[in-house]
């Protein structure tokens, strides 16, 4: 009797796993089930063996391999221009491609003029926007506290959540901008959770960087008389 309820216990976890297997789609996940299944194989074949037990392992370890290896022949085919492939790199590197590439193509490429306001001061950010080319200074109460250049995220602080900005940021330079509007993002990123957290993640590098940064300008200045 106890030996037919482990084996019960035994086939439910398994088809847990094979069920798993279906509806996970981070491909990490999907390698580590790949990989316990191979490595349960000749366990199953050789010290207990069992045709259910057998079915179920290859089961999983069928479906995990197909799944990766069509995942990857699908990111094989995606392409990224120079400034898409900058914007990747840079802020959106724990996305596939394809993740990457759906997010990419839920905003529009633009240039800007100087002078150009991204975000006002006690205001949600419209938009979170990605300064691929010039500069912007960070203004509070008129005055300039920071400044933005090549490669900066704008608005990733906010946009989110969209509690009012904490400055204005305007173009100091003519600019080439990547934008996605606020509520585009939120409605997109609510349709795909694995995405958000990934994408989280690039914000907070992005808020370490502006941050590092602040406190080196804030080093760099004289002492107060």
């Amino acid at each position: 009797m106890a030996n037919f309820e482990s084996a019960w216990f035994v086939y439910g976890a398994l088809l847990l796993l094979l069920a798993t297997s279906f509806v996970v789609r981070i491909d990490y996940v999907r390698i580590g089930l790949a990989a316990a299944a191979l490595v349960a194989v000749p366990l199953v074949l050789f010290r207990e063996p069992d045709v259910g037990y057998g079915m179920l392992v290859l089961a999983i370890l069928v479906v995990n391999i197909g799944i990766l290896a069509r995942l990857w022949l699908n990111d094989a085919q995606i392409r990224f221009s120079a400034e898409e492939e900058a914007l990747r790199r840079q802020h959106f590197a724990g996305l596939a491609p394809a993740a990457a590439r759906g997010l990419i193509d839920q905003g529009h490429w633009i240039s800007a003029r100087r002078g150009e306001v991204l975000i006002r001061e006690n205001q949600a950010a419209p938009s979170l926007f990605y300064l691929a080319e010039g500069q912007a200074a960070i203004l509070r109460d008129g005055v300039e506290v920071g400044t933005l250049s090549d490669g900066a995220l704008v608005g990733e602080a906010t946009v989110l959540d969209g509690t009012h900005a904490t400055g204005t940021v305007l173009l100091g330079s003519n600019a080439r901008l990547w934008f996605v509007p606020a509520a585009a993002l939120r409605a997109y990123l609510a349709a795909n959770p694995g995405i958000a957290s990934a994408l989280h993640e690039g914000f907070a590098r992005a808020l370490r960087g502006k941050l590092a940064s602040a406190n080196t300008r804030l080093a760099d200045r004289p002492p107060l008389p």
